[in-house]
């Protein structure tokens, strides 16, 4: 496997809608994911889209560990804010509800900031696997921020781009010093 260059913010892959993954069970395909997962393996990541190695394909890998949930999600909640090691091609979103929930989100492709941003707070989603078996969830909490984190790199479109308040763009410096005022 291979470590790949991750692009940052003002690069044009990041700013274009990424192509159709024609076939998602191809051998060229599954080792772009096996690459795509050792980088963001390597860098700390929970999610990587292919436009952010430079691959401009619908393909999306992430995991939502439990240790990087959202504190305050209920531990009997109806949902399952984890996900396991996951690889999608050609995924889509729909939108469950009208609640929306403000999270922190860093991106491996804006390092050093963090920037808080409302999104819907439970979605399904669906996709192929690299078996050509489709995917389907019910996702929300830091499983659901993930998924759609990564899904908007398929579209464009990075975590800035959602935010509705810039004073709440913040270097990962400087965090300790910022308070939350609610």
């Amino acid at each position: 496997m291979t470590i790949l260059k991750i692009a940052r913010m003002g690069h044009p892959v990041l700013n274009r809608v990424a192509d159709p993954v024609a076939d998602p069970t191809a051998p060229e395909i599954r080792k772009l994911a096996e690459d795509m997962i050792e980088t963001m393996i390597d860098a700390n990541g929970a999610g990587l889209a292919a436009p952010q190695i430079h691959v401009p394909l619908r393909l999306v890998v992430f995991q939502a560990p439990g240790d990087r949930a959202d504190p305050g999600l209920a531990e009997d909640e109806m949902f399952d804010h984890t996900a396991p090691l996951t690889v999608l091609a050609n995924p889509v979103i729909e939108i469950l509800s009208d609640e929306r929930e403000a999270g922190w989100e860093g991106c491996l492709s804006v390092p050093g900031l963090r920037g808080l941003v409302a999104r819907p707070s439970l979605i399904r989603y669906t996709g192929i696997g690299l078996d050509g078996q489709a995917i389907t969830r019910i996702a929300r909490g830091f499983h659901a921020r993930v998924v759609q984190h990564e899904f908007d790199h398929l579209d464009g479109m990075l975590y800035p781009q959602r935010m509705d308040d810039l004073t709440k763009l913040i270097f990962e410096s400087e965090a300790r010093h910022f308070i939350r005022q609610d």
